[in-house]
């Protein structure tokens, strides 16, 4: 793999073709442009054409051993070659296994872990050689200038591992890996909470549905001062009974006169303003009568809430895609509704894989506690997912092949055995299952060997590693947006923010940083960077606002960087802090 290869998928070189080279829904190689996410998909597959340039190693090794002209040839177009389900070790000189060429990389750089624990689970750094690798043409040759598909994977036996996606490409795959959300629902108020509404919330009635009054105190008619008669058959000597929330009263109000209110009350025929009960005094007449005096005049509409303030009948209040929230809720009662239509919350099932894991207690005996299990279902349910406890399973490949293969949940999500080693089932299971393997393997650190299958139509299965951090940065790569579609949920708003201080970057991957927001005399809002964002480590996240998205090769103090929020940390939002708004925002 080249350099140019995945700056080409993400937008092309100035002057450039753009896009992975090869034929393409325009035409042949060099004759139009395909689409980066098919073709991303493609290569996750090992399906995809490859761009070699020319004077590169690989490209000359093509020009020279199959006789092409363009691997030879000074300015020669790109070589268009069929690149197999290759190895890590073969991937060349750009690996992100391996830190990159003739970057100068330190695996136990604390800024950027590259070595195999870093990867979450781990990935075997066995070396092979680039010639073991080539498949045989049709006569049997191992002449590498013949493309051919790479076999089928069995189930055990080292597996070919392809090239690891770009983040931002990964995570797009992620979100168009189903078309949308399942046919929305109609239920009860209640149980329409976190989902989104699949119709436009319209007011059923008027809001509020008669003039009401907004302040306990006296409904009057006319300019003051009033007089307050006892209602006929009220005892001339007991306290004046005045209109209370929930009566209808008929009587009406005639003018100079005026008659005790609560708040939330229909205001009578007649009234023309309430005076507050603050605003008025009540003085006895030598006839017996009582009068209701003010130091100010009660201005028409004073204090009176009129019908239809907030909306009329047919307004719409809420748009489809609204989320519901509590205040939704309260909204669609007031408006009239019984019932709302919404998607369903996605249904996730959460496998943890790993003998070595405790539910209870304190290490022991080589035993670690299980820090994902109590910490995915929390963080689904704030994605608005539905999901129950997770499943402990053991090391066992039948065991996984069962569980995944039953299990009815929309997104199947396991925690560990997405590499290679000698317990790692995942792959095994999927390839048992027939599965469709979108992305495998995230140019990110943590969390490279991240994967995302597809089981069935609108079935998914997500593989995180099994390092917590790692674990969280598949989470919010691939689960995230693919639980977002499916509960029709709209992206988040992008914010960028300025960095805190620097942030050492990997050579050729994305980075996912814990950060905290801070005020900065100069910068105003900005992202702190974390310390304990090992891959191993959920102290930085447990701190964190949000996770910066940190370019390869790192960003200096002051650089905006994208983030990613996170689900329960909307308090601290860059949107209200005074004086500082998202980049296109509004």
């Amino acid at each position: 793999m080249t350099d140019g290869e995945f700056d080409g998928a993400l937008g092309g070189e100035p002057g450039g073709t753009g896009g992975l080279a090869g034929p393409t829904r325009d035409g042949p190689a060099g004759e139009g442009r395909g689409d980066p996410f098919d073709e991303a998909l493609a290569l996750a597959n090992a399906a995809a054409p490859v761009r070699v340039r020319p004077g590169t190693e690989a490209g000359t090794e093509a020009g020279t051993e199959a006789g092409t002209e363009a691997g030879t040839e000074a300015g020669a177009e790109p070589t268009t070659v069929r690149v197999p389900y290759a190895t890590r070790e073969t991937s060349g000189p750009h690996s992100s296994t391996t830190g990159g060429g003739d970057v100068p990389y330190t695996p136990d750089d604390p800024f950027s872990l590259d070595d195999p624990a870093a990867c979450g689970n781990g990935h075997s750094s066995t070396s092979r050689s680039s010639s073991s690798s080539r498949s045989p043409g049709p006569s049997g040759s191992s002449d590498p200038s013949v493309p051919e598909d790479p076999p089928a994977p069995t189930a055990s036996g080292p597996r070919p591992t392809p090239a690891a996606l770009p983040w931002h490409i990964a995570r797009d795959i992620a979100e168009r890996a189903v078309p949308g959300p399942p046919a929305p629902e109609t239920s009860a108020l209640g149980d329409a909470l976190g989902r989104t509404l699949a119709a436009p919330l319209t007011a059923l009635t008027d809001l509020p549905s008669f003039d009401t009054s907004a302040m306990d105190g006296w409904a009057v008619s006319g300019p003051g001062p009033w007089r307050l008669d006892h209602p006929v058959g009220a005892p001339e000597d007991g306290p004046l009974p005045g209109i209370l929330a929930g009566h209808a009263p008929t009587e009406v109000l005639h003018d100079g006169h005026a008659v005790p209110i609560a708040t939330g009350a229909r205001v009578p025929p007649g009234a023309t303003a309430v005076l507050r009960s603050e605003h008025g005094e009540v003085r006895e007449l030598s006839d017996g009568g009582r009068r209701l005096y003010a130091p100010q005049p009660a201005p028409p509409g004073q204090d009176i809430r009129p019908r239809g303030q907030e909306c009329r009948r047919g307004d719409q209040l809420l748009p489809v895609g609204a989320l519901v929230t509590p205040a939704v809720l309260g909204l669609a009662a007031a408006a009239g509704y019984d019932e709302l239509t919404a998607y369903r919350r996605p249904r996730a099932e959460v496998l943890v894989l790993g003998d070595e894991l405790l539910d209870h207690g304190l290490p022991q005996d080589g035993r670690i506690r299980d820090a994902l299990g109590p910490m995915l279902a929390p963080w689904l349910h704030a994605l608005g997912v539905e999901a129950a406890a997770p499943h402990h399973l053991a090391d066992d490949a039948d065991t996984l092949y069962t569980a995944v293969a039953e299990s009815t949940a929309d997104v199947v999500i396991t925690t560990g055995g997405t590499a290679s080693g000698p317990v790692d089932h995942v792959h095994p299971t999927l390839r048992r299952l027939g599965a469709e393997v979108l992305v495998d393997g995230v140019a990110v650190r943590p969390g490279h060997p991240m994967l995302l299958a597809r089981l069935a139509p609108h079935r998914h299965l997500v593989g995180l590693p099994g390092n917590p951090l790692a674990a969280v940065s598949g989470l919010v790569t691939l689960a995230e947006p693919l639980l977002r579609t499916l509960a029709a949920r709209p992206p988040a708003a992008l914010y960028r923010t300025p960095l805190a201080a620097p942030v050492h970057g990997h050579p050729q991957d994305t980075r996912l940083v814990p950060v905290a927001y801070r005020e900065d005399e100069r910068h105003g809002l900005t992202a702190a960077p974390l310390h304990f964002h090992g891959p191993a480590m959920l102290r930085g996240i447990a701190a964190a606002d949000a996770l910066a998205v940190v370019p390869p090769g790192g960003a200096e103090r002051g650089t905006e960087l994208e983030l990613l929020e996170l689900p329960w940390s909307a308090g601290w939002s860059p949107v209200s802090s005074t004086g500082w708004a998202a980049p296109g925002g509004a």
